[in-house]
């Protein structure tokens, strides 16, 4: 006879797979246990160091017994105040800060809220695929049903989200954007964002558009705001971060700005759940919008440097690449002469237990990033020379 168990997990636990990345952290930390030295491309974790006057504001903030009290849980008014400032400076967006921005623990966490606020059973959420997989899996966790919708070009991009909304009933709910794009690093402009707003008034759509890469940006190219286009309030949220602009990961802040009802069902779910962000990183916050632009300036071409050496490496290699315009990643195709082509995270094990190198196999993100590796352009330029070197030199079937 079965002994019955006393913990039993929800349905929806069953919709979520193993964390892919969760397995690669977990060889890479056994093995710098055992004394060898990894060269992590998987995760897009910083290892450059966040701005010193950001460091030193919150070392003061938390000094003060003040600030250890429970924050203002939507953001300090000043904070949401350099929010608006900078959209204004930086894309021409006026933002009311009281009712169109409000902070968030990170932008996974605002993503992740608003999907419990916006989404149910009986709704579906369109998502572009391959995808960052909380885009796919906070839509499942709220109970919604997710379509794919495959990556592709601006105008093929536009003609599949209409075809759905056209063959559905009822129509999706939601859209999920993601530009500039992880793990593709697809960019796109204005134009595109001008006709994904008229096809979600025409179906009555909403968008949620993740910026976390805005600032992140290459060879002349700007990632434009999808609040740009006029009536883009009317349907549609943006989500930002300080962990890659400002190399703040760790920090856990970032902020959901745009339409005032989706901004208020976000901050009344977050009610329930948080109390908002320790005043210390948010006060750090404003010191980094107020005064760290030449910090973004300087660690954009730190990327672009890393990039262009992991792309000229990688081309002599004779690996089929794109320098990506934007992004902290390089989104590679696994070459034909592997085994495992069809296979990432078998070839993403295997490129651990050989060459020492940690990768984000392409299928963490979804079936359609099958065949393909993420590497993040994390590691100086020396190490990432030494990664390639590697995997070069590495027994790889």
């Amino acid at each position: 006879m079965h002994e019955k168990k006393n913990v039993r997990y929800s349905e929806r636990m069953e919709h979520l797979p193993p964390y892919l990345f969760g397995m690669i952290n977990k060889m890479k930390m056994e093995k710098r246990r055992n004394g060898l030295d990894v060269i992590d491309l998987g995760m897009g974790n910083p290892v450059d160091p966040a701005p010193d006057k950001v460091t030193e504001m919150l070392c003061k903030v938390a000094n003060d017994p003040k600030s250890h009290r429970y924050p203002v849980a939507g953001g300090i008014k000043h904070l949401k105040q350099e929010l608006s400032i900078m959209y204004d400076k930086e894309y021409g967006v006026s933002l009311n800060p009281d009712s169109e921005v409000i902070t968030t623990i990170g932008s996974k966490e605002g993503v992740s809220h608003l999907c419990l606020a916006l989404m149910g059973p009986g709704d579906t959420v369109m998502v572009p695929t391959p995808a960052f997989p909380i885009h796919i899996y906070a839509a499942i966790i709220a109970g919604a049903n997710v379509v794919r919708v495959p990556m592709a070009d601006d105008e093929t991009m536009l003609r599949q989200i209409a075809n759905l909304c056209d063959s559905m009933y009822p129509t999706p709910k939601v859209l999920m954007l993601n530009y500039p794009h992880n793990p593709t690093g697809q960019v796109t402009n204005t134009d595109f964002f001008k006709e994904v707003v008229k096809l979600a008034k025409r179906y009555r759509f909403m968008i949620i558009q993740d910026f976390a890469y805005a600032r992140v940006t290459f060879d002349g190219y700007k990632a434009p705001s999808i609040f740009e286009v006029d009536g883009a309030k009317d349907v549609a949220v943006e989500f930002g971060s300080f962990s890659k602009s400002y190399n703040m990961a760790g920090w856990r802040m970032g902020y959901c700005v745009g339409n005032t009802d989706m901004i208020k069902g976000l901050e009344k779910i977050k009610g329930y759940y948080d109390y908002g962000i320790f005043t210390a990183i948010q006060a750090a916050g404003i010191v980094a919008l107020r005064e760290c632009e030449p910090n973004i300036t300087e660690q954009v071409e730190i990327y672009k440097k890393r990039r262009d050496t992991l792309c000229e490496v990688l081309q002599r290699m004779e690996w089929e690449v794109t320098p990506p315009k934007a992004g902290m990643f390089v989104w590679v195709k696994i070459p034909e002469r592997y085994k495992n082509t069809q296979d990432s995270m078998a070839f993403a094990l295997e490129l651990m237990e050989k060459a020492n190198v940690a990768v984000a196999p392409g299928a963490g993100f979804s079936r359609e990033g099958e065949g393909y590796l993420r590497l993040a352009l994390v590691e100086n330029e020396e190490r990432i020379r030494q990664a390639l070197r590697q995997i070069r030199q590495a027994d790889i079937s």
